[in-house]
């Protein structure tokens, strides 16, 4: 249980640390991404750490090896 609490602390800590122009978002599936509200695009990776945070990602035993299945914002499936 304190690697979970030590996890969301770290987790909270990188939504804090977001330059400027940078805000976040929580996919259906549970997966944090990022929004650079300049540029106008998304990415998975930190702006500053260059790291994915906690994913929501499901892997499904009927998916090729390495495919996980996500959603996006709005709800649509995707495979990544």
């Amino acid at each position: 249980m304190a690697a979970a609490a030590a996890a969301a602390d770290l987790c909270a800590e990188r939504l804090r640390s977001l330059p400027a122009r940078w805000s976040y978002g929580i996919s259906r599936g549970g997966r944090l991404f990022f929004i650079n509200e300049e540029a106008k695009s998304t990415t998975w990776l930190h702006p500053l750490t260059g790291e994915a945070v906690i994913t929501g990602h499901r892997r499904s035993p009927d998916l090729p090896t390495g495919w996980e299945e996500a959603y996006t914002f709005e709800g649509a499936r995707y495979y990544i």
